[in-house]
């Protein structure tokens, strides 16, 4: 029963371990002002953006697929690539990703 319990205990500390260390991936979108988050998720709207940042809002990450809109840890990593659609590598924690690196992308 002992040894059943601590193998428990280890394997759920493994998990929450895991759990917040993220999820490592890489994701192709739009880097966007929050104010217009997913709306602003195109090429025309940097511009717009541009200002919207420099006026306080934050810098979002709008993925391609699903339109969904992620906070970034560390968006002085990316502000030189405002606007502009972006292949993001890191890792996932929750609605923010911990950005490794960041590239412009037309693929």
């Amino acid at each position: 029963m002992r040894k059943s319990l601590t193998l428990l205990w280890v394997c759920l500390f493994a998990v929450s371990l895991n759990t917040f260390a993220g999820t490592k991936g890489e994701w192709v979108g739009w880097l966007s002002d929050a104010k217009c988050a997913a709306n602003g998720a195109k090429e025309s709207h940097k511009g717009c953006a541009l200002k919207c940042v420099e006026a306080g809002q934050a810098i979002v990450f709008v993925k391609e697929d699903d339109k969904k809109v992620y906070l970034l840890d560390s968006p002085e990593k990316v502000k030189s690539l405002l606007g502009d659609r972006v292949k993001l590598s890191g890792s996932l924690e929750g609605d923010t990703i911990k950005v490794d690196s960041a590239k412009k992308t037309n693929e």
